[in-house]
């Protein structure tokens, strides 16, 4: 597969501590955007605490964080059971004693049929992991982000901006969870703590890159042609990699960003405008 036209200008980027020794949870650290959320934040001064269910990936993840002068707290915690839940939080208190930002980044995709042909069993677990995951994890660990004034962010998705019946099981639990986001924003904002949402549309990685094969394999054209449909939308005429999201995410976590909360930042390259 051939390097993608338009590519993202990575080389100018240069990490400042925005972050400095704040501490950090996120949620599904998998590969992509769980990835680069939690080396971008190690890289501008943030301690880590990483929760997902494989303890393997995290431990690579943790190993790269250290290698970054900071400190990794691995935590495997299926999110969706309420005592993994409450252990995370008591865990991550002992290994620290404060949590700055929340970050939600698990998520799970329903099958992509149209929404009145998904059984509601499917539904209901995706919405499991996409919407009470999120709900329960910020409000457990809504006292000890009080003490420090901090925040959580909902990683959401452009999707709530479409119609196409494939993504509908998909946009039913990503609007919940920018609908969940306002009102946490104002329940929990006399306690100074700041809930805000982050937009990426299609991101260029992993997923999304075996995803455009696939899409390529049936249309019979090239990967790079399907990078380019996908592209053609944007003012950028290109997609936001992994780390370009994590990073304007991680803005939201930092002290820059002290008086924004109850807004969704869409990070697409300018696909949509909002």
């Amino acid at each position: 597969m051939s390097a993608a036209p338009h590519a993202a200008p990575a080389d100018t980027y240069r990490p400042v501590p925005l972050l400095q020794d704040k501490v950090i949870v996120v949620s599904g650290v998998g590969p992509g955007l769980g990835h680069a959320l939690t080396i971008e934040a190690a890289r501008m001064g943030a301690h880590l605490v990483l929760a997902s269910r494989t303890a393997k990936r995290l431990e690579k993840v943790a190993e790269q964080v250290r290698a970054l002068g900071r400190t990794a707290l691995v935590a495997p915690t299926d999110i969706t059971d309420e005592t993994q839940r409450q252990a995370l939080v008591a865990r991550t208190l002992e290994e620290f004693g404060q949590v700055d930002c929340l970050i939600n980044n698990a998520f799970a995709i329903p099958p992509m049929n149209p929404i009145t042909q998904i059984e509601l069993d499917a539904l209901r677990t995706v919405n499991e992991t996409n919407v009470f995951a999120p709900l329960r994890l910020s409000a457990l660990f809504a006292d000890a982000l009080e003490r420090s004034r901090g925040s959580v962010i909902m990683l959401n998705s452009c999707v709530s901006y479409s119609s196409q019946p494939e993504f509908s099981g998909y946009k039913l639990s990503k609007g919940t969870l920018q609908h969940l986001a306002s009102s946490l924003a104002t329940e929990l904002g006399p306690r100074g703590i700041r809930v805000n949402s982050v937009a990426p549309s299609y991101v260029y990685e992993d997923i999304n890159k075996a995803y455009f094969d696939w899409l390529a394999s049936q249309a019979g054209v090239t990967h790079e042609d399907i990078y380019r449909q996908k592209a053609e939308p944007t003012d950028l005429k290109r997609l936001a990699g992994p780390d370009e999201v994590a990073r304007a995410t991680l803005f939201l976590a930092s002290d820059l960003a002290s008086a924004v909360t109850g807004q969704m930042l869409t990070v697409d390259c300018g696909e949509f405008h909002r």
